[in-house]
């Protein structure tokens, strides 16, 4: 029986005088916090000033690394040969832990972001190349991808611990893969049916897919995205009905 899970959001990818999000209101309902690195989103003040705030609320950090991809909000593809993604993957990591430290608090995972984040699920030679930056730089810290992924896989072989995630606004296929953004339905807007979702994912091991079929997912933290039109209502009410039903909220890493 599942006792605590971790629950988790993207936060820090506001720019300047342009804002994404209420990171102040999601900091206080997710243990977690997944803070941009400058490549897809934040800009350093933004970044400062959302590591302090999570330092302020007992959340625990965690470096959400991209292609450099301020344009596109790293949600595009890219062939970055193996050398240059891993010195991107270490430069951000490296800019964060210096910006936590100035914060009071420190980067203890690592979870890529959107396109990245899909590419490592299955492409093994970028997936490596992640991998190999993160045991540059600290092999301490573990890697978040997508449960059930190759990526994962290819981390634990080399010695990094995992956290397999599940996303609570995002619809999957019956192969546990989730449903393209560029296809109907692929995300969720109906908080206390993501919750109930998020409820039947920890209690029954999975949850229903598009196709109408069950789909076992074994997941270690829960997201929610923080540019999710709703975000707050749903992680709200994701946090309200694991507690009453005596599932804690509780990073998997200790902040």
């Amino acid at each position: 029986m599942v006792t605590a899970i971790d629950l988790n959001s993207d936060l820090g990818e506001s720019f300047g005088a342009w804002t994404m999000g209420d990171d102040a209101a999601i900091l206080k309902l997710v243990s977690s916090a997944n803070v941009a690195c400058g490549f897809h989103a934040g800009s350093p003040a933004v970044l400062l000033s959302t590591l302090r705030s999570a330092a302020q609320q007992g959340v625990t950090i965690g470096a959400h690394v991209s292609y450099p991809d301020l344009v596109g909000f790293g949600r595009r593809n890219m062939d970055v040969g193996r050398d240059e993604l891993i010195a991107d993957v270490i430069y951000q990591i490296g800019a964060l832990q210096g910006l936590a430290k100035a914060a009071g608090t420190e980067v203890r995972y690592v979870k890529p972001h959107g396109a990245l984040y899909n590419t490592i699920a299955q492409d093994e030679r970028q997936a490596l190349a992640v991998i190999d930056a993160i045991l540059a730089i600290d092999h301490r810290l573990p890697l978040v991808g997508l449960a059930g992924s190759r990526g994962l896989d290819l981390a634990q072989q080399k010695g990094l611990r995992t956290i397999a995630e599940a996303f609570a606004d995002r619809a999957y296929h019956a192969n546990g893969s989730l449903v393209s953004r560029r296809e109907a339905g692929s995300v969720l807007h109906d908080a206390q049916h993501i919750a109930q979702r998020m409820l039947q994912l920890i209690i029954e091991g999975g949850v229903t897919s598009s196709e109408g079929e069950f789909t076992p997912i074994k997941a270690d933290s829960i997201c929610v995205h923080g540019d999710s039109p709703g975000a707050i209502e749903m992680a709200r009410q994701i946090r309200n009905l694991l507690e009453e039903k005596g599932i804690a909220v509780r990073a998997f890493a200790a902040s």
